[in-house]
């Protein structure tokens, strides 16, 4: 359990998987305030995750984009940020998206055929 306390990013993983969503985003924010995590891209990758979990689009863009200005090329916050962008059926933002991921990861087959999926509905 010690972990959990030296490693607050891992502590809001763990409220994550546990379902306290709240706690976490509580968590986060507090860990946003401090000097050592205000540029770190994967507190706020796990921010954009947990409101997108709780169905709120608007901020989990805003943190997935936060995150992405500090590290354009992490696909698994692209391919977040495409999903949120399917949900607002901003289907040509999504597809942008898994544009972006394939410049990075040309094999990632999970894109590809995500990619084919929108280009074709």
């Amino acid at each position: 359990m010690v972990g959990l306390f030296k490693n607050p990013k891992r502590k809001m993983r763990k409220l994550v998987d546990d379902g306290d969503y709240e706690g976490a985003l509580e968590l986060g924010h507090s860990l946003e305030k401090e000097k050592k995590y205000q540029h770190d891209e994967q507190l706020l990758f796990i921010i954009g995750s947990v409101y997108y979990i709780l169905g709120d689009a608007d901020n989990s863009l805003k943190y997935l984009d936060k995150s992405l200005e500090i590290n354009s090329y992490d696909t698994e916050a692209l391919l977040l940020k495409a999903n949120v962008h399917m949900h607002l059926k901003e289907k040509e933002t999504a597809i942008d998206c898994c544009r972006k991921i394939l410049v990075i990861d040309e094999e990632n087959w999970q894109v590809k055929d995500l990619l084919s999926d929108l280009e074709n509905s």
